[in-house]
């Protein structure tokens, strides 16, 4: 059934200005040994999203059935189309090819098939942080095994609302509740949640804590004795000895290790045969090589974590230590949409996954967070990312996206710090990727004959253009859909009187919108309209759509037009 169609008049008549916010040029240094943090420094601007206000909670496609068992499938029963899929082939080896990264795996679902699970060149290629090459390198394979760094923190998450399930702790209890020595230093009033969305208080890291103490006990201690750098609740810091803590008490709380746990209760039930921290030496040749690392005296770490904190937390640690392959992490995401539960498991209840998917942070815009999970985060979910869009990054080069609204996961797994981590950073292919897989599913339809699409692209302006005469001005109309970066990429309709100047009739279109018909007054001396299409630097939305441009004279006659575009399509 067709949604009935809303007529906007937009009369007023605006001189034209495009106006956004200042964005850096992203560096490309990466950040000390002791610290996890991917947005700060990985992306460089740290750009934030900007909240929709009433943003939508549905796929921009048709309804189409779904499963909630992976299995692999060809596009179309998953309602994507090939073309952006196919493309993020030549994307990929582009950038192996720039040394970006020696290798990569990328997986695409949606409702519950698996449209592509490629593996990209080496999981293993250098023997030092010279780039020299080993005799015989080993080709990345789609069951390559990663460390996933800090995605790790979602399973120490999904630890902490499982005890939440079982009435073993509340998410606003003290953390020093069930750690009494963490309340030293004043933080005797963080709590549970403040840990899980990074409100505590606490600095990203500590320096050299690898350096300290003499045991795993030792170096716990070091953490729960530090002090914060803020009062909790006022700032929000990602920080991984949020997830030291949590994955300590984890442990105190359950009475096992953090690994015997995550093992027993997540990826054991899951089937998630290839997820482990500390992997055994019999699989190295299955694992993603990473880095050189002389100063803890490791001359390439492959088949051990990456992570200083985590590698002297005995490789078991909340914030750093699983390690994973596409399939395997797949699952988990496709456990997250399904509510909790797969193939029978219930893993978590639907309250849990409801509060991971929830924004706890409405105080603090642009750092949107559930319980584990960051939100609607454009710099590395690119078009995929909306208000509800779930995901994490991990240092090594790893990234996942979930978006609930169109039941799609998107997995990028690289290991860009082999051979080293002084590497350009990933976030604009982690960008890439997503944003072919929003590609690839197709806006919904409502005609049968063809719609004007603006094109995708970073720095874009593009142009829809007709040239036509109205001495006492007009009116004009069109379908419209759009879902634009908002307020950093803009929508403009905009008329010239002179055939050089522009002037924007109506404000510029943002955000969401769904299909509905818009219509806009002309004035009068217009020689020519042209709808633009401008993007900035970096990130994108799903795009602009328009169908059926019309342009009426004065007393309401419809005028033919000729519409000449730059950068836009038919579809």
């Amino acid at each position: 059934m067709k949604k009935k169609k809303t007529l906007l008049v937009l009369s007023a008549v605006l001189s034209f200005s495009l106006l956004r916010p200042p964005v850096s040029a992203e560096p490309t240094g990466q950040e000390p040994v002791q610290t996890g943090q991917e947005q700060t420094v990985q992306a460089g601007t740290n750009k934030k999203a900007k909240p929709v206000k009433n943003p939508l909670r549905h796929s921009w496609d048709q309804p189409g059935h779904s499963s909630s068992v992976l299995h692999p499938g060809a596009h179309a029963a998953a309602g994507m189309t090939a073309e952006p899929l196919a493309q993020i082939d030549r994307l990929i080896e582009a950038e192996i090819a720039k040394k970006t990264m020696p290798g990569a795996v990328v997986l695409i679902a949606r409702r519950g098939v698996i449209v592509k699970e490629q593996a990209y060149g080496y999981a293993a290629r250098y023997t030092d942080d010279q780039f020299g090459l080993m005799d015989e390198p080993i080709p990345m394979k789609p069951d390559t095994i990663f460390d996933l760094a800090s995605i790790s923190k979602l399973f120490t998450a999904t630890a902490i609302m499982q005890l939440y399930d079982q009435g073993k702790l509340k998410l606003d209890d003290p953390v020093a509740k069930y750690i009494p020595e963490f309340a030293a230093n004043g933080k005797e009033r963080v709590t549970i949640r403040q840990l899980l969305v990074h409100t505590s208080g606490f600095e990203p890291s500590i320096k050299d804590l690898y350096l300290q103490g003499t045991s795993r006990e030792d170096r716990l201690q070091i953490v729960f004795a530090h002090p914060l750098q803020s009062e909790p609740g006022t700032q929000y810091v990602y920080s991984d000895l949020n997830l030291i803590v949590l994955g300590a008490l984890v442990e105190r709380i359950s009475g096992q290790r953090l690994d015997q746990y995550v093992e027993q209760q997540i990826v054991e039930p899951l089937g998630m045969s290839d997820t482990m921290y500390n992997p055994p030496e019999r699989l190295k040749k299955r694992i993603a090589a990473t880095e050189s690392q002389p100063w803890t005296n490791r001359p390439m770490v492959w088949g051990q974590v990456h992570d200083e904190k985590a590698w002297s937390l005995d490789g078991v640690a909340g914030h750093a230590g699983v390690f994973s392959t596409a399939r395997d992490l797949a699952v988990f995401a496709q456990m997250m949409l399904n509510k909790g539960t797969y193939k029978g498991q219930q893993i978590l209840s639907k309250q849990s996954v409801k509060l991971m998917m929830e924004n706890q942070l409405p105080q603090f815009p642009g750092d949107d967070h559930g319980l584990g999970w960051e939100l609607n985060q454009g710099w590395y979910m690119d078009a995929l990312g909306d208000a509800f869009s779930m995901g994490h990054t991990g240092y090594t080069g790893t990234s996942i996206v979930v978006s609930p609204n169109n039941e799609t996961i998107c997995i990028l797994l690289t290991n860009r710090v082999h051979p080293t981590r002084e590497t350009v950073s990933t976030n604009p292919v982690r960008r890439t990727v997503a944003r072919q897989a929003a590609l690839a599913i197709p806006v919904a339809n409502p005609w049968k004959d063809k719609r004007w699409f603006a094109g995708s692209g970073d720095q874009l302006q593009t142009t829809l253009t007709a040239e036509i005469k109205l001495p006492e001005g007009g009116t004009l109309s069109a379908d419209v859909w759009y879902r634009i970066e908002n307020e950093r990429d803009y929508g403009y309709v905009e008329a010239t009187t002179d055939g050089q100047n522009w002037q924007s009739i109506g404000a510029g279109m943002t955000g969401e919108s769904d299909w509905q018909q818009l219509s806009w007054k002309i004035p009068a001396g217009t020689k020519k309209l042209r709808f633009r299409y401008a993007t900035d630097e970096s990130v994108n939305g799903r795009g602009w759509y328009l169908h059926n441009p019309q342009i009426f004279g004065q007393n309401g006659q419809p005028l033919k037009a000729n519409w000449i575009a730059d950068g836009w399509t038919q579809e």
